[in-house]
């Protein structure tokens, strides 16, 4: 469609880093992993959510991978992702990556030109009648008012995420890159059949796009597994991956186009769904995870105990008694039962082995508690206003910290994920 398009590996993983300090601790994994077989690119992501609450800037994503690819030779294709981007932050990304996730979900539902809603329904009225997508469990039925609905819910949105590629597109001056559409976060989830007119709507507004980031069924809340209907979800998914190579097709896609799971972190019960589904279809996947590396720090900080538990004790404090503040941007992918959650007090006369035990994504462990793994999720910016004693604590025990960062992804993302068939 467009030659700004950059080469897209099949399988990729996001690797957020809120602190930057954890780069080559990640790519060790994505090393590890190619030497089991297993190959992932990694994608280093950041929000700008993330930088304005750490203070860091743009540059500072794209500083940390190249710095970590150089140290370790590595190879290999790697991303640098903004992630999250809106109109009205994607310029001060534009030298620093070549990944793009455009965040369009606040424009679902807004108002559509009568004029551009009758052109999407005229253009696409041949599917009108029983459509038959190979794979798809069963036919959709689709007529004008399925059209108007999808269009009047998703055109405004589509043509925010056109309005953002082409500034990048302007900016990055034929430069290839990647272009996401993101359209996950947002309270209603959207159908496979759903997902297919959305994807006409992006070929309609000329947008290469590589990956696409649906709002799956169930809940995705940050950092913990999945909750929902595991058999709902496994058919749902099969028809997106149905659906997205049906589209490529009918529309002149990206043949690259693959899927895109946000908050992907610790859904370890949609992993072997997500994997089976893959293979089977014999499509792509990126996965994206950011949190959880601030977490892994937590832990590692609290098992090394001294200067390292007395942090993490004091950003559980804080998390509790500033509830309200750290939640509230999160309020939409987290779930804490606040009067579940232990004191502080209780807290401090835990050693770092029981804090690690309890904030560790580790299900069969009798301690592990979601709700304090949840709030500390969310407790980075507490750290990031400690400032240089959180960074310090982290180069001092960085031997710690890092074997659990590297753990993390290899143990728990990598290899469950890809394991077995990510091996082109």
């Amino acid at each position: 469609m467009n030659t700004t398009t950059a080469d897209l590996s099949r399988y990729s993983l996001g690797c957020g880093d809120r602190f930057g300090r954890e780069g080559e601790a990640q790519l060790q994994a994505y090393a590890d992993a190619r030497e089991l077989g297993i190959e992932v690119a990694p994608v280093w992501n950041k929000s700008h959510r993330e930088h304005k609450t750490v203070g860091t800037g743009y540059r500072s994503v794209r500083e940390e991978a190249d710095a970590a690819v150089s140290a370790m030779g590595w190879q290999h294709p790697y991303h640098v992702d903004a992630d999250h981007i809106r109109i009205d932050t994607v310029d001060g990304y534009i030298p620093y990556s070549d990944f793009f996730t455009l965040d369009v979900a606040d424009k679902i539902g807004a108002p559509v030109e009568a004029d551009d809603e009758e052109a999407f329904v005229r253009d696409l009225r041949r599917y009108c009648g029983s459509l038959a997508i190979p794979g798809v469990s069963e036919p959709i039925a689709v007529n004008e008012e399925t059209l108007r609905t999808v269009g009047r819910r998703y055109l405004a949105a589509i043509a925010e995420a056109g309005r953002i590629y082409r500034r990048i597109a302007e900016l990055k001056a034929g430069t290839g890159f990647i272009t996401e559409v993101s359209i996950d976060e947002t309270e209603q989830p959207q159908t496979p059949e759903e997902l297919f007119f959305i994807l006409a709507a992006i070929a309609r507004e000329g947008i290469p796009v590589q990956t696409i980031a649906p709002k799956f069924f169930g809940r995705f809340n940050k950092g913990v597994d999945y909750v929902g209907d595991l058999e709902r979800f496994t058919r749902e998914f099969s028809d997106d991956l149905c659906v997205i190579r049906f589209a490529v097709k009918e529309f002149g896609l990206p043949a690259d186009l693959k899927i895109s799971v946000h908050s992907g972190s610790d859904k370890f019960s949609l992993y072997p769904i997500i994997r089976s589904a893959v293979q089977q279809h014999d499509s792509g996947l990126h996965l994206k995870t950011a949190g959880t590396t601030w977490l892994e720090e937590i832990i590692g900080l609290a098992e090394a105990g001294g200067e390292g538990l007395a942090i993490a004790r004091e950003v559980y404090r804080a998390g509790v008694n500033r509830f309200d503040e750290l939640c509230a941007p999160y309020s939409a992918v987290i779930d804490i039962q606040r009067e579940t959650l232990p004191s502080p007090d209780e807290v401090d006369g835990w050693s770092g082995a029981e804090f690690a035990r309890t904030v560790r994504h580790n299900q069969s462990e009798s301690r592990y508690n979601k709700q304090v793994r949840q709030l500390l999720h969310v407790g980075y910016k507490v750290a990031a206003e400690m400032g240089t004693r959180y960074t310090d604590a982290l180069q001092h025990y960085r031997e710690i910290v890092a074997r659990h960062v590297h753990e993390n992804l290899l143990e728990r993302h990598l290899k469950p994920v890809f394991g077995g068939d990510a091996r082109r």
